[in-house]
């Protein structure tokens, strides 16, 4: 963990101030210069307090690190907190250069490509039994298919072998993680429905790019929705959530139609007027925020002032190049090069179209948040 926060340290942009110990023998000195290094707040502090230990603010001379403290402090409440405005991440910063390094080739004979060689070759040997594997190298590891099979959690493939393989892909990390933000997505549906019947407004859910539309049906069943309208620019994912639809027995309130989730104008001119939309793993897919506004936009337009929005977001995922250098897209079978958002420059895209967030829930990894906004 602490490895991670050096690391990713450029998506703190809260003000900072680092107060260390020059005699600690329990916390070592150089991560912490790295990790100030690396801090992206505009306004941040390092101070050492030589033969001071480990207990900074528990020494005999603490008077001197407590000055610096209340100095910071005092500095910081002046005047008003001005963030950075971080809505142009995809052409610039930190997470802009992660993806573009993503892209790029490595050398043949390195030990990290021949590393990843090799995998994405055991990826494409084992997919022939391993049901999952198979699912997505034929429709991409990131298509509404995929996710239906990694929701159900149910290991399948030939053999015991097969069987063995799935269950094995089935638990990265990444997958137990999406199931997280499934509950998680639950949850603030049943919240954003309570408080829509609070104030005696229909739960009418619109899920922008819904795949087999599973995770919004299992939600909508719990919180007796008066509609839902799954959209999806998949044939496939269409009439997958169709049967899905049928097999629940959601035909009177539930329809599945064709949709770009980037189309303003489609978005905008849906009925019934959604007052609850859900935009799940989507935004995570694409890089450029000029999508994702376009999105948002149609969305703002769809909902009434007082209306919920729920979407996901991707700050962190610890195996990002090995999907990039070993797995599939469903965008033409492309690598599958993700850049990541910090939770700030999302919520700052949100904003930008009119919501004001109210919650959040993220994993226990860091991997995934679901927040939970309103239309003003």
């Amino acid at each position: 963990m602490a490895a991670r926060l050096v690391k990713d340290a450029a998506a703190i942009t809260t003000p900072t101030q680092l107060l260390v110990s020059g005699s600690d023998w329990v916390v070592h000195q150089e991560p912490m210069k790295q990790l100030f290094l690396n801090l992206g707040a505009a306004s941040k502090e390092y101070h050492e307090f030589p033969g001071f230990f480990h207990d900074t603010l528990g020494e005999k001379d603490r008077h001197l690190p407590l000055a610096k403290a209340r100095q910071f402090i005092e500095k910081q409440f002046s005047v008003p907190f001005d963030p950075p405005d971080l809505q142009h991440s995809d052409t610039q910063g930190f997470t802009f250069v992660e993806s573009a390094l993503l892209k790029s080739s490595l050398a043949p004979l390195s030990p990290k490509s021949l590393y990843y060689r090799l995998t994405k070759a055991s990826v494409r040997l084992c997919s022939p039994l391993s049901t999952g594997l198979k699912l997505g190298v034929d429709t991409g590891f990131d298509s509404g298919s995929t996710l239906d099979y990694v929701y159900e959690h149910n290991p399948r493939g030939k053999g015991a072998i097969g069987r063995f393989v799935d269950k094995a892909y089935l638990e990265s990390i990444g997958w137990r993680g999406i199931r997280i933000r499934k509950r998680h997505i639950e949850l603030l549906i049943g919240k954003a429905a309570a408080l829509l019947r609070e104030k005696g407004s229909q739960v009418r859910i619109m899920d922008l790019a819904a795949g087999h539309g599973r995770y919004i049906l299992d939600a909508a069943a719990s919180v007796q929705a008066d509609s839902i309208l799954l959209r999806d620019y998949s044939d496939r994912n269409v009439a997958a959530g169709r049967a899905l639809i049928h097999k629940r027995g959601f035909e009177k309130t539930a329809q599945f139609v064709p949709g770009d989730a980037f189309d303003t104008h489609s978005i905008a001119a849906v009925t019934p007027k959604p007052t609850l939309v859900v935009v799940s793993g989507l935004y995570e897919l694409f890089a450029e925020n000029a999508r994702i506004r376009a999105s948002l936009a149609g969305i703002a337009q769809a909902v009434a002032a007082g209306g919920y929005l729920i979407y996901t977001n991707q700050p962190w995922h610890p195996q990002l190049e090995l999907i990039a250098r070993t797995l599939t897209s469903h965008r033409q079978k492309q690598s599958w090069v993700m850049r990541r958002r910090t939770q700030r420059e999302m919520d700052q895209l949100v904003a930008e179209a009119g919501f004001e967030k109210l919650d959040q829930y993220s994993d226990g990894w860091g991997i995934f948040s679901v927040s939970l906004a309103r239309r003003r």
